[in-house]
């Protein structure tokens, strides 16, 4: 039998007294564990992890999805609220192979993100590539941040203003 460490696992060396061993040890303790070994390890579930990020005109959406195929993807936006789901398929396992560590999820997943008012429903773009999903969800151009310049403050428009006045009058 090979000696194969799996990742999760800690390995320390016993090199004298750790006060927080113990601690450590119990935290990641699974009383139920016992019960189904190695059966809830093998079934976990492909959930994967966004980014999502705001830039002037869109909203950017990210995710990591490898071994996902396009076709296994859905992607749609009704209203406000957008919603990511696929699916994952498992490899085939034979009975003569030998698994040493069987980690990797797989399965099917639904992510939803409600949008904030002001996107544009008919400008929505979504890429596959290289593993990374990418969705832009444009905003509408009245939603897009303003540039506001400083100049005279309102008081100085009405001084401005009530000078002019008097001035004609005293030309008159």
């Amino acid at each position: 039998m090979a000696n194969i460490i799996r990742r999760n696992e800690n390995v320390m060396p016993e090199a004298g007294w750790e006060p927080l061993r113990l601690v450590r040890e119990l935290i990641g303790w699974d009383p139920f564990a016992e019960m189904l070994p190695s059966v809830t390890r093998q079934m976990a579930v492909f959930a994967p992890m966004f980014e999502v990020k705001e830039t002037k005109d869109a909203y950017v959406f990210k995710a990591d999805l490898p071994g996902v195929r396009e076709e296994d993807l859905d992607i749609t936006l009704t209203g406000t609220r957008l919603t990511v789901s696929g699916k994952r398929e498992a490899e085939e396992r034979r009975e003569d192979e030998r698994f040493y560590a069987y980690e990797r999820s797989y399965g099917s997943f639904t992510r939803s993100f409600t949008l904030p008012e002001g996107v544009n429903t008919d400008s929505v773009d979504a890429e596959l590539k290289n593993g990374v999903l990418t969705v832009h969800v444009a905003k509408m151009p009245e939603h897009q941040p303003k540039k506001i310049s400083l100049g005279k403050s309102l008081g100085d428009k009405i001084k401005g203003a009530l000078g002019k006045g008097e001035k004609e009058k005293a030309n008159a």
